[in-house]
């Protein structure tokens, strides 16, 4: 039979896990705002009842219960919104970067406005219009001013958008810092909890901080999280290590950052590459612990995240070889479009005659490349940067130098007629046939939709992520008003083990003290 003391024991069981039980309440509440923590629950569970099963074990009717035991203490985690939310995080991070590349891109373009690119251009034709009308008056000068603010605004435009292009690269540069960073403090969890998981011990803060750290990974690429068992006396809960692999939009592997089946070694490094420096990134890397680096193409790097948001901003190889990318496109165009208009200008200024009844020769030219080569035909690379007066008309005679005539006399304006409609003329851009306006026009009207795209789609993933993190809350977070209610069960149940312990004591003390001795 059970010993005179079982109810004793029974009592303290219950004192003992009521005890656990409150302790890990205070662990909830106390880090109730801390970032990444999922609340604690202590799983209660029966002890062993009495007698247990065997060939020598008491007649007795039925089983006496023994009292109950902390079978562990676990986190509430749900792992299909974890995965939800860091999707959602990723596609926020991209559209993000996006957006926020477009918005600098909007502000230096600063269209439509009375200081854009479209309005000094229609100032300059305008001057040659008003030139037409006096050819050898003052409308000289305003025309060469005009030309000189319009080269200067070309060249505005295209440094100031190499300028952010530049801080793009940098905003690459520290996300894979960020990203090596994250991925070595997720290894270094990864072998603590292989070091606690064996002895069958549930390291739940670990898993908060590794979780927390996936989550801030996720907003850099797109991420996959698989599970690897440590081995060992393992609890059944436990979470084990964890291998990350970059994955696309159709979950194939990029490349693997931590191996979770080697938590002694180092994680897999990241690299964005521009191999020929030529300010386009064309590769990534993937070096292992052994120092072996894998080089692929950018364009295989297809994954979602504020790393891929910023690698497209920029400017980047795309799989057929072609230089692509929000940044790389509009300077291309702004180049295209300065050494189209500045050609077709300096053709029809060639065919008209100065004030001194002398061929017109070039308006514009173009300044060479640091490289030393030529702006020409098939080569528009720096054209807006480097667009200028030529030398002939910012000289001291250049004023005379204004091919206004077609005739050769002075007072004869019909050349600048002529140069006030190349605006019209149909020009041969690598997209199409259009005028310099039109071109610029579908420039202009191409990246506002892009940015509205972009806007649109980052509200949408806001608003997805914050849908999900609310339900993710709402099973992983802390409730004060939950816990306050527990708080108040586990203690009315510790008070009454207390109780139940001062009862049995009553009784031990009555079998001991008050009743009778033999032969008295």
């Amino acid at each position: 039979m059970s010993s005179t003391f079982h109810g004793l024991e029974t009592a303290l069981s219950g004192l003992r896990t009521h005890q656990g039980a409150l302790q890990t309440t205070g662990h909830n509440i106390a880090n109730a705002n801390t970032p990444g923590y999922s609340r604690q629950r202590v799983n209660f569970s029966q002890t062993g009842a009495f007698p247990a099963p065997g060939r020598n074990r008491p007649e007795i009717p039925g089983q006496i219960g023994t009292g109950v035991e902390a079978g562990s203490v676990q986190r509430i985690r749900e792992g299909f919104l974890d995965i939800q939310f860091r999707g959602e995080t990723s596609k926020a991070g991209y559209w993000t970067a996006r957006s926020e590349a477009l918005h600098k891109m909007e502000e230096i373009m600063n269209e439509p406005s009375d200081f854009g690119l479209a309005k000094t251009m229609d100032r300059f034709w305008q001057s040659l219009q008003d030139l037409a009308a006096n050819p050898e008056g003052a409308a000289r000068s305003v025309v060469r001013e005009r030309g000189i603010a319009l080269a200067e605004t070309f060249s505005y435009l295209s440094t100031s958008l190499n300028s952010i292009k530049d801080d793009l690269k940098s905003q690459i540069d520290v996300s894979v810092k960020d990203i090596n960073s994250i991925a070595k403090q997720i290894n270094a969890i990864n072998r603590q909890i292989s070091e606690i998981e064996p002895h069958g011990y549930l390291p739940n803060d670990l898993y908060d901080q590794r979780d927390l750290l996936v989550d801030k990974l996720s907003e850099y690429a797109n991420v996959k999280v698989t599970p690897i068992e440590s081995g060992g006396q393992a609890s059944a809960l436990a979470e084990g290590r964890y291998t990350i692999e970059i994955v696309d939009d159709s979950g194939n592997s990029v490349g693997k950052l931590v191996d979770g089946a080697n938590p002694t070694g180092e994680p897999t490094e990241l690299g964005i590459v521009d191999s020929d420096s030529d300010g386009i990134i064309d590769q990534f890397t993937m070096t292992d612990t052994a120092g072996t680096k894998t080089t692929g193409d950018i364009a295989n790097f297809d994954s979602k995240g504020t790393l891929r948001g910023l690698i497209e901003s920029h400017g980047y190889v795309d799989s057929g070889g072609k230089d692509t990318g929000v940044y790389t496109e509009m300077l291309a165009d702004l180049d295209e479009m300065a050494y189209q208009f500045a050609t077709a200008f300096n053709d029809v200024h060639d065919n008209g005659f100065d004030l001194n009844g002398e061929q017109g020769g070039a308006f514009f030219a173009f300044a060479e490349r640091e490289d030393g080569s030529a702006v020409g035909e098939g080569s528009f690379s720096g054209a807006a940067s480097l667009l200028q007066l030529d030398a002939n008309i910012t000289g001291e005679d250049g004023l005379d130098r204004i091919a206004a005539s077609l005739d050769g006399f002075s007072g004869d304006g019909s050349n600048a007629l002529a140069l006030a409609d190349v605006k019209d003329l149909t020009l041969d851009f690598t997209t199409g046939d259009a005028t310099v306006q039109s071109f610029y026009e579908g420039v202009i009207g191409e990246m506002a939709v892009d940015a509205q795209q972009a806007n649109r789609l980052m509200d949408n993933s806001d608003t997805l992520r914050g849908s999900v993190q609310a339900r993710r809350q709402s099973v992983s977070g802390v409730s004060l008003d939950e816990e306050m209610t527990k708080l108040m069960q586990f203690q009315h149940a510790y008070n009454a083990a207390a109780r139940n312990i001062t009862t049995i004591d009553d009784m031990l003390d009555r079998i001991i003290k008050g009743m009778g001795r033999v032969g008295r």
